[in-house]
């Protein structure tokens, strides 16, 4: 199975880092343009909660079943895709203090590709490269917000 990382640090206080991820609506600024989410359904994150939500890849909408576990305040969780285009997806969220006023967050993607149009579909919206560009982007996302506040 793929697996795609990404890891890097922000000068903000774990629980800074630990806040901006606990908001419900912290999928919307993390997703880099052109997708567009909506969000259906989001509760607040803790054991079992789920988001539902569609991601517009233009005029292509995937719809989106996540459900949270190993919630940890301070150390991150994980969502696995319950319903989607994906065969599995699981995304692991950390983060942990490297000092006072410094964090290290890490992503950590593991998923599978279904078979006939749906896994040609996952392939082209769900591809390495751009996987990737996505953790920048978040990169930017974070750091903006967090170094700036």
């Amino acid at each position: 199975m793929p697996i795609v990382q990404s890891s890097y640090d922000v000068k903000a206080s774990l629980q800074a880092v630990a806040e901006f991820h606990h908001s419900t609506q912290v999928l919307r600024r993390l997703t880099p343009p052109p997708v567009i989410v909506q969000i259906h359904r989001a509760e607040p994150l803790a054991e079992g909660s789920q988001s539902e939500f569609t991601m517009w890849f233009g005029p292509i909408p995937v719809r989106w079943l996540a459900v949270h576990s190993q919630v940890d305040p301070l150390s991150g969780f994980t969502d696995t895709q319950a319903r989607g285009l994906l065969k599995r997806w699981v995304h692991t969220h950390g983060w942990a203090a490297e000092g006072e006023n410094l964090t290290r967050l890490t992503d950590r993607v593991v998923y599978e590709h279904s078979t006939g149009w749906r896994g040609l579909l996952s392939r082209l919206l769900f591809a390495p490269p751009l996987l990737r560009l996505m953790f920048f982007y978040r990169r930017l996302v974070i750091r903006k917000a967090l170094e700036s506040s």
